[in-house]
Formats: C-alpha cells, sequence, structure tokens
C-alpha cells in the first residue's frame, strides 16, 4: 500500500493532521495500535487555546464543541486562603474553552467516514524502516498478516512510548527531561463543579486543581506521591482532601459524590529535538510531554500538526522545502515557550520534597505580586491563552 503522508498514532495530532491534509487532497493513512473504542474511551483534559479551536473551526469540526463546551474568560490561583483571579477577557480580551481532549477525539474520528480519511486500527508490530530516505516504509501486522506501508513522509503521533522517535539515531537527537517527584491523583465524579472556572490551589499539603468536563461532571486532582495507593484513598478521603486544599471559600462549595474514575498521574516535562530526521517527522507526545498544570498538552499537539501540515502541504502542491526543513526549529520554538509556563506553574503551585521554608516564603510571595500586580496577571493570562502561532 501506498501513500502521501503515513501517519502513526491517531490520537489528537495524529487525527488533525490527517483531516488537514486530506483537506488539501493529499492521502494519508494512518496506523494505530489500538482499537477504535479503547482511544475513544482514554479520559483526558480538555482546556483548549484559541489556536486549537480555530483549528477544529477551520477543519468544520466544531459544531459541537461550540454547542457543549463551556467558554471560560477567567480562572483562579489559590494560596490556601483567598482566590486570586486571572481574568482572561480583562487582561487580552480573550478566552479558553474547556471541552474534554475525549471528545476533541470522538468529533475526529466520527469524521473520519464522511471525509475519506483511511485509519487502520490495531495494527500491531509497527516499524519505520530507510526514515533517513526519501522512500520511507512501515512494516505492520494486522489480524496476524504482514503489511507494508510506503510513503513519502511519515509523522510520528504515536505519544511518548511510540516507536517513532526511537527510530532516530541516539547520535541524532538530544533529550531535556524534568521528572517530577510527585503525580496527580484525579477523580472524576457526576456532579457540579465547586466553581464556574478552574482553581489552581497553592497549600501546605500539597496542589489541587478543581476543574471540569461538563456543568455536571467535575475533574478534581490532589498531588500526591506517584507510588500512591488508590486502595488508600476512598472517596471520602478525596473530597475531606480537597476541602481543605482548596481553602475555605471553594471547599465549602464541593458537591460530593460517588467517583466514576480514579487514577494517578505522573508529572513530567521533556523535550525531543530536533524533531525532523529525514522523511520522519514527530509532533505531539512523541517529541515533547509537558505537566498538566499549564493545560497545554493538546494544545501543542495540535500547534504541532498545524505546522506540519502546512510545509507538507507546501511541498506537495508547490515543491516548497522551506517550510518543511523549518519545521523542528519553528515547532521547538513554541513548545519551548509552553514548556516554561508550564515549568513555572509547576513549580508555583506545587509543593516539592526538597523545599525548605524559604522555598515556601518565595511561593507565597510569588502569589501575593501576582494578587498585587496586574502586570504580573497579564503575563500568566497571555501565557495561558496560547500564544500566537
Amino acid at each position: 500500500m501506498k501513500c502521501d503522508v503515513a501517519i502513526v498514532g491517531a490520537g489528537p495530532s495524529g487525527l488533525i493532521l490527517a483531516h488537514l491534509l486530506r483537506q488539501a487532497g493529499l492521502e494519508p493513512v494512518v496506523l494505530e495500535r489500538r482499537s477504535k473504542d479503547y482511544v475513544l474511551s482514554r479520559i483526558r483534559a480538555g482546556v483548549l487555546e484559541k489556536t486549537t479551536t480555530n483549528l477544529l473551526e477551520r477543519l468544520n469540526l466544531a459544531d459541537r464543541m461550540h454547542a457543549e463546551g463551556l467558554v471560560h474568560e477567567g480562572f483562579h490561583l489559590a494560596d490556601g486562603e483567598k482566590l486570586i483571579r486571572i481574568d482572561l477577557a480583562e487582561l487580552t480580551g480573550s478566552s479558553v474553552m474547556v471541552y474534554g481532549q475525549s471528545e476533541v477525539q470522538r468529533d475526529l474520528i466520527d469524521a473520519i467516514p464522511a471525509r475519506g480519511v483511511e485509519v487502520v486500527w490495531e495494527a500491531d508490530d509497527v516499524a519505520l524502516h530507510d526514515v533517513d530516505s526519501d522512500a520511507p516504509r512501515i512494516t505492520y501486522s494486522k489480524n496476524g498478516t504482514s503489511h507494508t506501508l510506503e510513503a513519502r513522509f511519515i509523522a510520528g503521533c504515536d505519544g511518548f512510548h511510540g516507536p517513532c522517535r526511537k527510530a532516530i539515531p541516539e547520535t541524532v537527537g538530544v533529550t531535556h527531561e524534568r521528572v517530577y517527584p510527585f503525580g496527580w491523583l484525579g477523580i472524576l465524579a457526576d456532579v457540579p463543579p465547586c466553581d464556574d472556572e478552574l482553581i489552581y490551589a497553592n497549600h501546605a499539603n500539597g496542589f489541587a486543581l478543581a476543574s471540569m468536563r461538563s456543568a455536571t461532571r467535575s475533574r478534581y486532582y490532589i498531588q500526591a506521591p506517584v507510588d500512591t495507593n488508590l486502595d488508600e484513598w476512598p472517596d471520602e478521603r478525596i473530597w475531606d482532601e480537597l476541602a481543605v486544599r482548596l481553602g475555605p471559600e471553594a471547599g465549602g462549595r464541593i458537591t460530593r459524590g460517588a467517583s466514576i474514575e480514579k487514577s494517578i498521574a505522573p508529572l513530567r516535562s521533556f523535550v525531543f529535538e530536533p524533531m525532523r530526521h529525514g522523511s520522519l517527522f514527530l509532533a505531539g507526545d512523541s517529541a515533547h510531554i509537558v505537566p498538566p498544570t499549564g493545560a497545554k498538552g493538546l494544545n501543542l499537539a495540535a500547534s504541532d500538526v498545524t505546522y506540519l501540515s502546512d510545509a507538507l502541504i507546501a511541498w506537495f502542491k508547490q515543491g516548497d522545502q522551506n517550510a518543511l526543513d523549518g519545521y523542528s526549529s519553528r515547532a521547538l520554538a513554541r513548545i519551548w515557550k509552553s514548556e516554561r509556563f508550564s515549568w513555572y506553574l509547576t513549580s508555583l503551585m506545587h509543593q516539592f520534597p526538597e523545599h525548605s521554608s524559604f522555598e515556601r516564603e518565595m511561593q507565597r510571595a510569588e502569589l501575593d505580586y501576582i494578587a498585587n500586580s496586574r502586570a504580573a496577571r497579564e503575563s500568566i493570562a497571555e501565557n495561558y491563552i496560547g500564544l500566537p502561532l
């Protein structure tokens, strides 16, 4: 089988790229290791920047997002006693959209038949070959039968653990990584959120986040050791701890209910560069991971594939090599700024085992500065809504 662009991974980055290329008349093929049902079942956060919502509108895939998503014109930082509102609308003239990544994924998958996007689900043993040539290929198995997919380019949208980044020689790539000494213990429940906007809380017990998927479904997180045993955290213990960490104002508004999902997620900052080797291009989590504090993961994936699709389309339509050559540096410039913001918020809002009273007081002083400085709030707001493409 032959195609213009072979895309490994049917997460948001892979499917957005496939839709963009198909919209331009190109022939992409997507290979996904998991089943469609499995991909749809993955629960992820969903604070979408304007660049991401604009991209979904460009693909004519934004109707359900506009009908069911929640437009947020601000969010809060909490210091254990008071809420500090970051007024996005007043400070930047913009807003963000709360719409779950799983919903974005569903919209992308539902549009596959009508758009003529070819996806091979449950493609096992994916291996890349000759990526440093002009004729790369991918071998994989499906239902026990071996297949070969030939393409002019390969897009690695297969996440942190996928095969694409591993196909780049160690002598070519450089890895930058910060592994945080804690994770997020999350609880999802069908209860109304405690506030109309997200709350990021810094407390002596650790970080907490109050967020939502809709007006009737809430998602909460608390900082916890990565090796936390979920059996030791029944629902009531989590609700009690949230009420403490979010502070009396927000904590007093919590509606409790039975969890429908609980999990513990590690936090890391990770960047691999360059994002191109020969005919192979990386996008999304295959090239970078951000801690979720800054709400940048899906949005960075969307900006990556915006740059990549524009470059690929220019090459196929006009023979323009410059955009492909500049893809990695262009994407990385935005990635590193988003990494900085996510690192900053993570450092500001979490308790670190190595912190002394000095670092704790520095966090307090920074939060007090933010509360009383428009310039500080404007900087946070500018980064939160997303830097320009």
